[in-house]
């Protein structure tokens, strides 16, 4: 798995690409709460993951969770068909704020 970061003007775009696993969700969490611990509105890009498990959607909900409490905005853009089949199955898909795109959170968030 790659993680890229982009520092919007007052929110972090995080790219997640390939496997979020078991083996590497640890470091999807940690990128996943650093930016948040910054106090930043956060948007993570799903579109270039291929699978994802029960850590890594783990990891997503534990990112909202923390999100909501400290009032910032949380979002999933670019979610993947495998992505979303899991979040549909888990019915996450109704909980997670999905975007079409970075315009879309940004347009929002202003």
């Amino acid at each position: 798995m790659n993680i890229d970061k982009v520092e919007g003007a007052n929110f972090t775009v995080i790219g997640l690409e390939g496997d979020v696993d078991l083996s590497c969700s640890p470091d999807a969490r940690r990128s996943i709460l650093d930016v948040l611990q910054m106090k930043k509105n956060l948007l993570i890009d799903l579109a270039k993951v291929s699978y994802i498990d029960s850590s890594g959607v783990a990891s997503l909900v534990e990112g909202y969770q923390t999100a909501k409490k400290q009032s910032l905005k949380f979002g999933l853009v670019g979610v993947s068909d495998a992505v979303m089949s899991v979040l549909k199955l888990a019915r996450l898909d109704k909980v997670f704020p999905i975007y079409d795109s970075v315009a879309e959170f940004e347009k929002e968030d202003a």
